[in-house]
């Protein structure tokens, strides 16, 4: 289907969607169920839930919580990539198909052989643990039914299961679910747990405030409703707490679709069967990220957020987006389906009330204060006023005073609103209060822009942001602060500091990201005189710390056989591991979860007999060396 750029914009937004997400055709019975085909079975993750970092790319399959079930071919082909790592996928076969589509097979305890011998002879020969390759087409030929593996715990998995995918050549990945398999059995309806109302202008107002409002539901069967009308105004962005379950089983799934409509109109949907492997990381725009990474509840916007490309919406009229005006009524009702068409409905009213002052005073107030947040461009500043008379909240910009007007006032606190695009101020004053404001930039995006001050350079690309970022940078003894942790970023910032506090071995000393509890998650960086650069992902609190401090190695256990440890580092993580047997390599497989490394021999019927050394570095290039004898 071409598209003719002579369409109007809303139209073309629409098609362009429905043609991405196309999901290939195959014949009936194509695919075999690759564990325990044929018997009914249980999934403990769904197609398109929101995970931490991506959306979920296939299936996880239940092993009746262990590991060493058989693991089958789900179709004729070869094995067109195999990978051996520690975390992620863990154990992953790969098999291409001649219709052009790939399945995967995830976190296996150990491959069938020849592969398997074939893996350990490269991984003797590169002498590494960690193992990719792409086997010629006609080394590994499958056939539907071939038993491929054992399924397993490996790499970044929670607990025994296949993850199970279906892409195709250009690593796209689609619901396995449609393609007809009989082992799941679903009949069982989403739930709808919250509807979330987001204000998106400084004339928006949800029951005559100016702020994200939530709303629980009741729930009659299939059917929820919420218990009472909302009143709005303005540019409103819906969102929705939802998951799904299927039959007999107790796990919170995603739900793969989502239809948003006005008076019966469709005003947008959304449909996750198939997700560009490269734009998963755009799923901190379909989610509200600020709630997810603060409390872990997952509310999926019901509208097109600025910067998300992804192409699962169909929203041509204000990017799904609601304009709500004055003493007009919208009935809304918003459709859940899961891969199985269940269907679950929430309906409620939604009426257009003006903005007007309005006051509730609290009982007491002992003392003024003055607080704000960002809510997208808006300025939202709250002072708690200890007059029953509401004041201004006043702002200087290059010592000119400006007077904000409360919009209302809730137990005492009055809400200021001030649109950022009109410039920033300098600082904020309330009853003898008086708070800096500290905004150096604005950061537009799709743009490279370079922000320099006395302590830190922030340099971003054109694809770091998703939407314009107010940028506030501070530094506080030796810990820099780079915007905020709820700020989701697409691609990679480059930040440069210069420590005040002297590095004694700068070959030691890194960038660490302190998230928000006692976590210190290694960045990395690279020295330039006194000065270190680093790039992230993320936004928040950074810190230059020197790792001193060896890695850990305990001797669990030794014979013949195999020899076992345990291996742990507390500051930078573990970089590499390599045990030698009287001078001769020997291949240590690394479980990240129980922190163990243990041997497998090249040669199953030569004893281990001699010295072994065991040497262990950590990122910041600190070495442990173990000595033991067999």
């Amino acid at each position: 289907m071409k598209l003719s750029k002579h369409l109007p914009l809303s139209i073309l937004f629409a098609l362009s969607s429905l043609v991405l997400l196309a999901q290939p055709t195959v014949p009936p019975g194509y695919f075999m169920f690759p564990i325990k085909p044929g018997q009914r079975n249980f999934l403990s993750g769904t197609m398109g839930e929101i995970r931490s970092n991506h959306f979920h790319g296939g299936l996880d399959i239940k092993t009746d919580q262990r590991v060493g079930l058989n693991v089958y071919a789900a179709a004729d082909g070869y094995i067109s990539r195999v990978k051996m790592s520690t975390y992620g996928y863990g154990n992953i076969i790969y098999i291409t198909h001649p219709n052009g589509l790939v399945t995967t097979y995830a976190h296996l305890l150990s491959f069938y052989n020849p592969l398997a011998e074939y893996m350990l002879q490269e991984q003797y020969k590169r002498k590494t643990f960690e193992l990719e390759l792409f086997p010629d087409k006609n080394l590994f030929p499958v056939k539907k039914g071939d038993v491929i593996a054992l399924s397993g715990n490996t790499g970044g998995s929670g607990g025994p299961h296949l993850h199970f995918e279906v892409r195709d050549t250009e690593d796209k990945l689609y619901n396995p679910l449609k393609f007809g398999f009989t082992e799941i059995i679903d009949t069982t309806p989403p739930e709808i747990y919250t509807l979330g109302i987001q204000p998106l202008n400084i004339y928006a107002r949800v029951n005559q405030e100016f702020g994200r409002a939530e709303f629980a539901t009741k729930k009659a069967g299939n059917t929820f409703t919420l218990p009472d009308t909302v009143y709005g105004h303005g540019l409103l962005g819906l969102e929705l707490q939802t998951i799904d379950r299927l039959d007999g089983a107790d796990n919170k799934n995603g739900t793969q679709d989502i239809t948003v409509f006005v008076n019966n109109r469709q005003l947008y949907n959304h449909h996750i069967d198939k997700v560009p492997f490269e734009l998963s990381r755009q799923v901190s725009q379909h989610i509200n990220y600020p709630m997810y990474k603060r409390n872990g509840r997952t509310f999926q916007k019901n509208f097109v957020d600025y910067g998300n490309d992804l192409p699962l919406y169909t929203a041509p009229e204000n990017r799904g987006r609601l304009n709500v005006h004055p003493d007009s009524t919208y009935q809304v009702r918003i459709v859940t389906k899961d891969s199985y068409e269940n269907t679950s409905t929430l309906s409620f009213v939604l009426k257009g009330q003006k903005p007007s002052f309005s006051q509730t005073l609290a009982k007491q107030v002992k003392e003024p204060k003055i607080e704000y947040e960002v809510i997208g461009n808006i300025l939202k500043i709250s002072a708690t006023d200890t007059s029953a008379t509401p004041r201004n909240v006043e702002l200087y910009k290059a010592n000119r005073k400006m007077l904000l007007v409360p919009s209302y006032t809730r137990n005492s606190v009055s809400v200021n609103l001030y649109d950022l695009r009109a410039g920033f101020p300098d600082s904020m004053h309330f009853c003898g209060i008086s708070r800096p404001l500290s905004f150096q930039k604005v950061i537009p995006p799709g743009r490279e822009v370079e922000y320099t001050n006395k302590y830190l350079k922030v340099e971003f690309n054109k694809a770091s942001l998703y939407d314009t970022l107010y940028l506030q940078t501070s530094l506080e003894g030796d810990v820099y602060t780079i915007g905020d942790f709820f700020t989701p970023l697409h691609q990679a910032m480059k930040v440069t500091v210069t420590p005040s506090t002297p590095i004694i071995d700068k070959s030691k000393a890194y960038v660490y990201f302190l998230g928000l509890g006692r976590g210190r998650g290694f960045t990395g960086g690279t020295w330039n005189g006194n000065s270190i650069t680093f790039t992230t992902k993320n936004m928040g609190k950074f810190r230059v710390i020197e790792d001193k401090k060896p890695p850990v190695i305990k001797l669990l256990s030794k014979n013949k056989d195999q020899i076992k440890f345990r291996i742990s580092d507390d500051l930078s993580g573990l970089s590499s591991f390599n045990a030698y047997v009287n001078g001769e390599w020997l291949l240590m497989k690394f479980e990240h979860k129980t922190a163990t490394i243990y041997s497998e021999k090249l040669d199953k019927s030569k004893p281990l007999s001699g010295e072994v050394i065991l040497t262990v570095r950590d990122t910041a290039g600190n070495e442990a060396i173990f000595k033991t004898t067999i």
